[in-house]
């Protein structure tokens, strides 16, 4: 690592981990100042308020399409924020519809606990087929089997079961605890309560049979399905066929099922090229990859950082590097607000290769930018130099690493540091050996590896030791044991 760039890593720790995509032509909206807040744990609160503040108005319409564009964007705490501040200032008078978003966003945020409280808070009026849907599916969500059912009992008794939704979450719960035998009778109810299926209700089915590798039953399921004259088929259903193909192995069938799925592809469905292109590289089809990824780019108005690391996902699958930074630089230069998710699918496909030079050179050239990066990055190709025994310059990512500590719940590889540690007491100088353990000693209680690495270092550098041993004393460490008796001994020799 540069020595440049590690004095810098102490000012670069203390700057954001994202610079903001802004338009310099059109009037900022209230969208423009929320949707880059990508951070979930970033409080949108005083960005809203600082909007009225200064005397913009507030519309009902806007606050709704930036809800729904953040729970797309699974940004559900925001959306939430966004939700009860509304309610909270009165912006306007919520009904059912709202209820139910909202409901939806406390059990995702805050567990099926806290969405029943809301429940059963609300008025009577407003307890209808959308509210009591909500809550079944935050207890389905959170597999509240008991819950669910009871609920459902519930629904079915206020004349609220009669909605395809409620059917596909019975269906949900069934799949998410791995009872997928009993998925098709679901579907076999509806169609008795003459509650006619959607494309959800027989996609979840075609996924039940394809799970157990029942390609059969899965291939009447979506005949059934295509014979429906209400049924529009759709790419999703598709591409979930395909993917059963593909794992049993059904090449053929798999490529016949992707074109049908991008022949019903809306061109500026990022989403759903996506997940095409994610299966083109689980098959390791490198040209499709790149086609469709052109296609996505010509079609859609602009690529946002989820379809980015979506496609460095699938090259770094397909081993494809080269191509992977390339597509890197692309996204550098798309005024796309920074996001180190999308550099370090690429910096960890690098590490997971042994190509820990190439990993550090991206880390590096992203210091020099002034972008952020994370300790656990560092931490990854340190611990790589370490396994190729090339102490020295996983001395330099720890460093780092160290440096960019700030970040919560953090804490270094113990064999990386006491490796390092090892090394310093070894081969390092006086000066390296203090500010490695100077910073060591900021995130974790300081131990016998410290000093240890400390002595052996000034005992090499023809250094007193006392000031070493008095500093012990002052840290409560053991100084008269075995092991620093040993380290001691290497004066006399």
């Amino acid at each position: 690592m540069n020595p440049k760039l590690f004095a810098k890593t102490l000012i670069r720790s203390a700057m954001t981990s994202r610079s903001y995509y802004t338009s310099r032509t059109k009037k900022p909206t209230l969208y423009t100042k929320i949707s880059p807040l990508g951070n979930p744990s970033l409080n949108v609160v005083p960005e809203l308020d600082d909007w009225v503040y200064k005397g913009h108005k507030v519309r009902v319409a806007e606050l709704q399409r930036i809800i729904h564009d953040l729970r797309k964007r699974k940004r559900f705490s925001q959306a939430l924020q966004i939700s009860e501040w509304m309610k909270q200032k009165g912006i306007c008078i919520f009904s059912p519809v709202e209820h139910a978003v909202q409901l939806d966003l406390i059990g995702k945020v805050r567990g099926h606990v806290s969405a029943e409280e809301y429940f059963n808070n609300l008025r009577e009026e407003d307890k209808n087929l959308k509210t009591y849907g909500a809550l079944l599916n935050c207890y389905v969500r959170q597999l509240q089997t008991d819950k669910s059912f009871a609920h459902l009992r519930k629904m079915k008794e206020m004349g609220f079961a009669s909605s395809p939704l409620t059917y596909n979450d019975i269906m949900c719960l069934y799949t998410n605890v791995g009872e997928h035998e009993k998925v098709p009778g679901v579907l076999t109810k509806m169609k008795e309560n003459n509650v006619p299926p959607d494309n959800f209700s027989y996609r979840i089915c075609i996924n039940s049979y394809g799970v157990r590798s029942d390609l059969e039953g899965m291939e009447k399921v979506l005949e059934e399905m295509k014979s429906q004259p209400h049924i529009v088929m759709d790419w999703n259903t598709y591409a979930v066929v395909a993917n059963f193909y593909i794992k049993e192995g059904q090449t053929h069938k798999a490529i016949n099922a992707l074109k049908k799925s991008e022949e019903r592809l809306d061109n500026k469905d990022g989403l759903g090229h996506n997940h095409l292109i994610s299966l083109y590289a689980s098959m390791g089809n490198k040209d499709e990859v790149l086609r469709l990824w052109g296609l996505e780019k010509s079609a859609c108005k602009r690529c946002i950082n989820r379809d980015y690391i979506g496609m460095l996902l699938s090259l770094v699958r397909l081993g494809e590097l080269d191509e992977a930074e390339k597509v890197v630089k692309e996204w550098e230069l798309s005024g796309n607000c920074y996001d180190f998710r999308v550099p370090q699918t690429v910096i960890i496909g690098h590490t997971v290769k042994g190509l820990y030079e190439r990993a550090e050179a991206m880390l590096g050239d992203l210091m020099e930018k002034g972008k952020a990066t994370t300790p656990k990055s560092w931490e990854i190709v340190a611990a790589g130099y370490v396994n190729k025994g090339e102490t020295e310059k996983a001395f330099q990512c720890m460093k780092a690493a160290l440096c960019l500590s700030a970040e919560k719940g953090w804490k270094p590889n113990f064999r990386v540091s006491t490796t390092i540690l090892s090394w310093l007491g070894d081969k390092g100088s006086v000066e390296d050996a203090e500010a490695f353990v100077g910073l060591l000693r900021n995130v974790i209680p300081v131990n016998k590896q410290m000093y240890h690495a400390l002595l052996k270092a000034y005992i090499r550098g023809g250094k007193e030791v006392d000031s070493v041993l008095d500093r012990m004393k002052a840290d409560k460490v053991e100084d008269d044991d075995i092991e620093t008796k040993k380290v001691l001994a290497i004066r006399e020799n």
